[in-house]
């Protein structure tokens, strides 16, 4: 039975490599710069070694030039482009060619001569829209909290992080406080950073995030074993502490997609809410399922260590991947 388990334990590992980063959106950005041209930068998530087909298309009176030859960068590669017509590019629609292909978002910001600037997303069952010719705010708090539930919903690092919290916090007020805890450390340093008044690289940042999950698989056994620890203790301070970690790993993401510069406050205010947002609904599911599974009182000791030997096999998968990272 033990070699089973850690069988299934390794699979998972294996399995949910691609997921412990976030799937990341494709960045279309228009800089007008005459009446008739514009400079377009078209930054697309490479995918391991393979880099997505996908392509904007604006309409056929539109002349395209290349600019330079694309640009790798780490995780991205970057197009610079030229179109020009006599026609104006608002009202016009924009597709992103093969985007229905794929499970990536395309987050587009268009910056005119006049200073508007407009910002809106496609995605793959909405590859084509309308280029409206003026901002939104709304616009940018229905794009920016969308871009926030998908990043905590598919950055499994982090949900594996709250999930190991909740597994060691014992009654109900006690996870309201740890996870409120969670919340307002990364909030804070979200913001720090996507201000610009600190900064971290992201490979160490990923590495420690993935540490501090493992440390907390290293909780769980302890005290299911028995062992009063500072985490089941004070599960608040270990999240307040880590959190502000968790936040730089945020601010990672959010700098790779970028703020539009008009709307900065609204975009960073409501791309945390979306963070919380998909944060409380995997918190609910959590202790819905933990609810279901109480109602067998007595489960072995080792099924009650499977969940604790996963998270923190994974997040060990994940720690030696990104250490590893830093020499590539």
């Amino acid at each position: 039975m033990k070699r089973i388990i850690f069988l299934i334990i390794f699979i998972l590992t294996v399995s949910v490599k691609s997921w412990a980063h976030e799937i990341r959106p494709a960045y279309l950005q228009i800089v007008q710069t005459t009446e008739n041209s514009y400079n377009v930068f078209w930054k697309v998530p490479r995918m391991g070694d393979g880099v997505p087909k996908i392509y904007p298309v604006f309409p056929p009176f539109f002349t395209v030039e290349t600019l330079k030859n694309p640009n790798q960068i780490p995780g991205s590669v970057i197009y610079s482009y030229k179109i020009t017509s006599d026609k104006l590019l608002a009202g016009t629609i924009l597709t992103i060619d093969g985007l229905n292909k794929t499970l990536i978002d395309v987050l587009v910001n268009i910056t005119y001569l006049n200073g508007e600037k407009v910002t809106f997303m496609l995605q793959p069952n909405k590859y084509s829209g309308i280029i409206p010719g003026k901002s939104s705010t709304y616009g940018v708090i229905k794009t920016y909290t969308k871009l926030g539930i998908e990043h905590i919903l598919w950055g499994i690092d982090h949900l594996l992080f709250v999930l190991a919290l909740i597994i060691i916090t014992r009654g109900k007020w006690k996870i309201l406080k740890t996870i409120t805890a969670f919340t307002v450390a990364h909030s804070i340093t979200l913001s720090l950073a996507a201000l610009g008044y600190v900064n971290f690289p992201t490979p160490p940042v990923e590495a420690v995030i993935a540490l501090s999950i493992v440390f907390l698989a290293v909780e769980i056994i302890k005290n299911l074993n028995g062992k009063q620890n500072l985490t089941s203790k004070k599960p608040w301070l270990v999240a307040f502490t880590f959190g502000l970690l968790h936040g730089f790993g945020f601010a990672g993401a959010l700098a790779n997609i970028g703020l539009p510069q008009m709307d900065i406050p609204f975009a960073l205010a409501f791309f945390n809410v979306g963070v919380e947002i998909g944060q409380i609904a995997f918190v609910l599911v959590v202790l819905l399922f933990i609810r279901i599974l109480s109602l067998k009182k007595q489960w072995p000791m080792y099924l009650k260590k499977i969940p604790a030997y996963a998270i923190g096999s994974m997040a060990t998968f994940w720690m030696i991947e990104r250490v590893v990272a830093f020499w590539n």
